[in-house]
């Protein structure tokens, strides 16, 4: 099977190399060492960036589109449109089936192309797009209209496509699809999973530490970090709040943290690679603390669970239905409920084990290896 991807994301080339903005590539990377060929096609970003971390192995190949910045710059988007266009044309050429994530504007042309060319189609979807929209930008109501046809287009096409959801609440926007996969997306490697009774963290030490690993944007809602970290400091000084990620909030975030007198007990460290101090943090930390208000199903869980780590997270997206056995569900918004359910995990080793054991079995079930032999099976038809 030759497959060609689209994801709506910045790629960059360095060195004569392809690097990606978010670690998803590396899955539609690894699927191209278990399908014949893997194409990605994307939009290729002048020069190279910061953010472009995730670099491509030689079992992919890339089809450059012309560069946006964002489907929020119109502009750019309509200046790109007919390069975009007759790229993905020319990139189908050699290929038996296209995948296109989304939704998103170029998706329905791009099913069309793809059909007319006698192309097999599987759509992806990786989250609800419309509460995402909302959520990044409360108030441009023209951006939740577009977001909603964008959204009901694809599940239109959904009907006569084969579909992979992250999660199940995406899957069931997606139920009366023409073949149904649910995944997780999961890119913990099988020796990565660590042993419970393995894990060497004392929570009777002089330190706590609540983790937090992800991007500093809105729709992640990192302010909330700094009124939780306030609370947990009044229960137990113990407490310290370690932040892995960057975003347009990171500043704002070190000045609430300032504002509520707990910059001090705070660490924020930037983005951390995994293989860089990311996966220490994960195993040295007492629990992670995930307050998105919207979610499809975040890898970080998954990496949470690989190390043994308790978590707590907000009851938004699919987290309740794929792994709500294994967090401690709070409402989005709510500090109150996270320094609560943060101090709990910290105090009740009982409610501790029960959380890690259920987290580990999920992990062992949905390694890199498994959830890549599942979309391949999947996508060829099995």
């Amino acid at each position: 099977m030759r497959l060609a991807a689209y994801t709506d994301y910045a790629y960059h080339r360095v060195d004569d190399r392809i690097y990606a903005e978010r670690a998803f590539a590396l899955f539609l990377d690894r699927l191209g060492e278990r399908l014949e060929k893997v194409t990605i096609l994307g939009r290729l970003a002048p020069g190279g960036s910061d953010s472009a971390r995730y670099p491509l192995g030689e079992a992919v190949g890339f089809v450059p589109f012309p560069y946006y910045t964002k489907l929020t710059d119109p502009r750019g988007f309509l200046r790109g449109a007919s390069g975009t266009l007759r790229a993905f044309w020319r990139g189908i050429d050699e290929v038996d089936c296209v995948a296109i994530f989304g939704p998103h504007p170029f998706a329905v042309p791009f099913i069309l192309m793809a059909w007319a060319r006698r192309k097999k189609v599987v759509l992806g979807v990786r989250q609800d797009t419309p509460a995402y929209v909302r959520s990044r930008h409360p108030g441009r109501r023209s951006l939740h209209r577009i977001a909603d046809l964008m959204d009901a287009a694809f599940r239109f096409f959904g009907r006569f496509c084969s579909v992979i959801a992250v999660g199940p609440a995406v899957a069931e926007s997606y139920r009366h699809s023409r073949r149904l996969l649910e995944i997780s997306v999961s890119l913990v490697d099988e020796d990565d999973v660590v042993d419970p009774a393995a894990r060497q963290v004392s929570y009777e030490g002089d330190e706590l530490v609540a983790l937090s690993v992800g991007r500093l944007e809105v729709e992640k809602n990192p302010l909330l970090l700094a009124d939780t970290l306030r609370l947990l400091v009044e229960r137990d000084p113990r407490w310290r709040l370690v932040v892995c990620g960057e975003g347009g909030l990171e500043a704002a975030l070190r000045e609430r943290l300032e504002e509520l007198g707990v910059a001090d007990r705070a660490d924020l460290r930037g983005y951390v690679p995994h293989a860089g101090g990311l996966a220490e943090a994960y195993r040295e930390s007492h629990v992670l603390l995930h307050v998105s208000w919207t979610e499809g199903l975040p890898q970080i869980l998954y990496e949470a669970f690989a190390a043994a780590l308790p978590v707590v997270a907000t009851d938004v997206g699919g987290i309740r239905a794929a792994v709500g056995s294994a967090v401690s569900l709070i409402p989005a918004g709510d500090a109150p409920a996270a320094a609560d359910a943060v101090a709990r995990l910290g105090a009740d080793p009982k409610l501790r084990t029960e959380r890690i054991g259920a987290g580990n079995a999920l992990v062992r079930a949905s390694t890199f290896q498994v959830e890549v032999d599942r979309v391949a099976n999947f996508i060829e038809g099995r």
